[in-house]
């Protein structure tokens, strides 16, 4: 009993930082985006993070030992997640409108409900549930106070649907590779990252401005440089990693629960570091996710 409440703990914790890194990862978006394509920053950003983590495994900081083991399940996690996720969020955002996407990505934590009880078996418990929707209703309303348009665009609704359906995959595959440490797992998803973006940023590159832009961004732009820094290893190392020890401690269901609590972080960070307006519609919305987590996690919720 003692045992599962501390892996309770430790999980919660962890589910609420990396979603804390990933609401902070706006205000760096932000900064960046007006200087540099999602290709040159996704490429960037997963090269800074495999090259921190690889940096980390051969100081000895981190324990990555895959030879002889099976390199299938580890390899369809990455395939799910960043491959696919980032695609699809990436297509999508970028043919639809914010309330759009917003809407839909506010859907991951029903699929991945959806997705742990059909392979993994393990139905959420009655306040497990009640929370998620909760959550789910909080983010709705966060999203629609600021923009009501729709882009009508069935581009866009295909690849945010492939993003929400990776996303939800990846959490059951990486509770599935339970021989695997957290570290093997963030480790993998980043070489995949790096590996694929890297080099589409790279095409990206060669086919427009050329390839001594993309390699000079960083020196040029110190905002640019600050968001590749921030999200490379704050969100592509640490937060992966925090997700996958959360997952593997209370489970997909509970995990999901708290992907709201980005929103919250993501609002905050826009009023107070942006300067952005705050209507007291976002304000609800904000409550309402803050309570399904609550809701979610709560002791005894089953």
């Amino acid at each position: 009993m003692a045992k599962r409440n501390t892996d309770g703990t430790i999980g919660c914790l962890c589910a609420l930082g990396c979603e804390t890194l990933f609401g902070l990862s706006y205000v760096f978006t932000k900064w960046a985006v007006g200087q540099a394509g999602a290709l040159a920053l996704l490429g960037w950003r997963f090269f800074v993070g495999a090259l921190a983590m690889g940096l980390c495994a051969a100081l000895g900081l981190l324990k990555i030992r895959l030879r002889g083991k099976k390199k299938a399940p580890l390899l369809r996690v990455a395939l799910l997640s960043p491959v696919i996720y980032f695609i699809g969020e990436t297509v999508g955002i970028r043919y639809t409108t914010a309330s759009e996407s917003g809407v839909f990505l506010a859907c991951i934590p029903v699929a991945s409900l959806a997705a742990s009880a059909l392979i993994l078996k393990e139905k959420p418990g009655r306040r497990q549930l009640l929370g998620i929707l909760l959550t789910l209703l909080g983010v709705l309303a966060t999203v629609l106070a600021v923009e009501a348009a729709a882009s009508l665009s069935p581009v866009g609704y295909a690849f945010l649907l492939i993003a929400v359906l990776a996303y939800a995959l990846y959490s059951v595959f990486v509770e599935k590779a339970a021989g695997y440490s957290s570290e093997e797992v963030t480790f993998v998803m980043l070489m995949a990252g790096a590996a694929v973006f890297g080099t589409l940023a790279l095409v990206q590159a060669c086919a427009g401005d050329g390839l001594g832009s993309l390699l000079s961004l960083p020196l040029r732009d110190p905002r640019f440089l600050a968001a590749i820094l921030y999200q490379g290893i704050g969100c592509s190392v640490l937060a992966f990693f925090l997700s996958n020890v959360a997952i593997a401690r209370i489970g997909v269901n509970r995990t999901s629960s708290f992907i709201g609590v980005s929103t919250v972080v993501s609002i905050l960070a826009g009023l107070l570091l942006l300067g952005e307006r705050f209507s007291a519609m976002q304000l609800l919305g904000a409550a309402v996710i803050l309570l399904g987590v609550y809701t979610a996690n709560a002791r005894g919720a089953a």
